[in-house]
């Protein structure tokens, strides 16, 4: 099921949609005042022809002793000084002014030397087409923005969602969920993905033909834009990420499957050689083989998420003192604050067991193991986690500092503690030394 966002959630939208409206506005802003320019000239035009062309009429009846219109007259007391000045200069013009209230284009022109004549034609016509036009200028700029913006958010918001969907499904991929697609409609070619992630290894021989992880069976789609090309990359690089994952996943269970038969033979054949040092170096060297193909084998049935809990009520202090008594390296247990937990006794003490055996071969002493509540902390007193560690958790057969071991030991215990719903973090202190806190849920 897609994510569904209202339409101005991401600021991508919010830009866009500001955008799309400043760009309307600009753009109706432009076309109205050209438009009302264009009008405007054009109206004020006639109005101005119609009035010079009374005039030359009124000049010429005013010269030939006829008797002048009502709207004609001789140095009328409403028209405009400036008009007046130009007349009695000497030259004709035009000017719109109030006249009774009324808008009116006055006309004027000389007569007998230093006088004016002028004439007024009522302009009330054309002011109240002018303010028309505005209007109908403005609601038909208010609702093409209106709509232009729907519209366009609407398409942003498309886009935005399907952007949310491929960062969604990156930041599942980037938590280790690799069945996590985009499957975007737009892509140029759908592809069905094929996990096989939840197979357990050893039900799948090696001669059985290879999967292809990318491959699948592919249908049509619409064109592919950028959103669909990134979320077509994103799916390709889960597949690839996914494919060489279940390979070395496959391989580690391959290689200690193929280890286990004759590390038993070895170990068997170590217990008869007489005693001595070499025996017990050969022997110690075989029990260290045998460890690390019992945690090979452990690491790839976790891989498989195949493992099942075997649920009961423990009470957490007394399970961690029995931990460390198993572990048998002197690590201090502290209980705080006791409580029952709903959990499986033997993964849960394999967790505090590996993390107490951590401590003590990569740190330093005092170690101490802390219940409080439902969280248990192991702590030393060492150089700490390296930093990669405590960034990305811990990473199989890696280790810092030149020191000894595979790094499946933490490893194990975080797949462990998933396996128990429980989460594992890893921090330092800040006087000094590494702390491994485990949280379970509380009964």
């Amino acid at each position: 099921m897609r994510p569904v966002l209202p339409p101005w959630s991401g600021t991508l939208a919010a830009k866009a949609a500001a955008f799309i409206t400043v760009m309307c506005c600009a753009l109706a802003a432009l076309l109205g005042v050209l438009v009302h320019v264009q009008v405007t000239n054009q109206t004020v035009g006639q109005a101005r022809d119609q009035a010079l062309q009374r005039l030359t009429q009124a000049t010429e009846r005013y010269e030939a002793g006829d008797t002048l219109r009502r709207d004609t007259g001789v140095d009328p007391p409403e028209l405009p000084g400036e008009l007046r000045d130009l007349a009695v200069a000497g030259d004709r013009g035009t000017m719109v002014a109030e006249r009774e209230g009324r808008p009116t284009m006055w006309a004027a022109g000389p007569v007998d030397g230093e006088r004016a004549l002028a004439v007024a034609v009522d302009y009330s016509q054309q002011a109240r087409t002018i303010e028309g036009l505005d209007r109908a200028i403005l609601w038909s700029s208010g609702l093409a923005i209106g709509a232009t913006l729907l519209v366009g958010a609407f398409a942003v918001t498309r886009v935005t969602r399907r952007l949310h969907t491929t960062a969604l499904v990156a930041r599942r991929i980037s938590a280790g969920d690799l069945d996590a697609r985009v499957n975007d409609p737009r892509t140029g070619l759908r592809r069905g993905l094929r996990t096989g992630l939840r197979r357990d290894p050893r039900t799948n021989p090696r001669t059985d033909p290879p999967t292809d992880l990318r491959a699948g069976p592919r249908t049509k789609a619409g064109p592919q834009d950028e959103v669909a090309a990134v979320a077509a990359a994103l799916d390709s690089m889960a597949a690839s990420l996914q494919g060489k994952l279940l390979a070395e996943q496959r391989f580690t269970a391959d290689v200690a499957h193929e280890l286990r038969t004759p590390l038993t033979g070895l170990h068997a054949a170590a217990e008869l050689l007489p005693p001595g040092r070499p025996t017990e170096l050969v022997r110690d060297r075989v029990a260290a083989l045998r460890t690390l193909t019992e945690d090979l084998l452990e690491i790839s049935r976790l891989d498989t998420g195949r493992e099942r809990v075997e649920l009961d009520t423990e009470q957490l202090g007394p399970l961690a003192e029995r931990a460390v008594r198993a572990a048998g390296n002197g690590t201090e247990v502290r209980v705080v604050r006791d409580v029952a937990v709903e959990t499986d006794r033997r993964r849960l003490e394999r967790v505090l067991g590996n993390l107490v055996a951590n401590a003590h071969k990569h740190g330093r002493g005092p170690v101490v193991l802390t219940v409080d509540g439902p969280v248990v902390t192991v702590r030393d007193h060492g150089d700490g986690f390296p930093e990669y560690l405590v960034a990305h958790g811990p990473q199989r057969f890696r280790t810092e500092g030149g020191t000894r071991g595979h790094g499946l030991g933490l490893t194990i215990a975080r797949g462990q503690a998933e396996v128990l719903g429980a989460r594992l973090e890893f921090a330092n202190a800040p006087e000094g030394g590494a702390v491994a806190t485990l949280k379970l849920a509380a009964e």
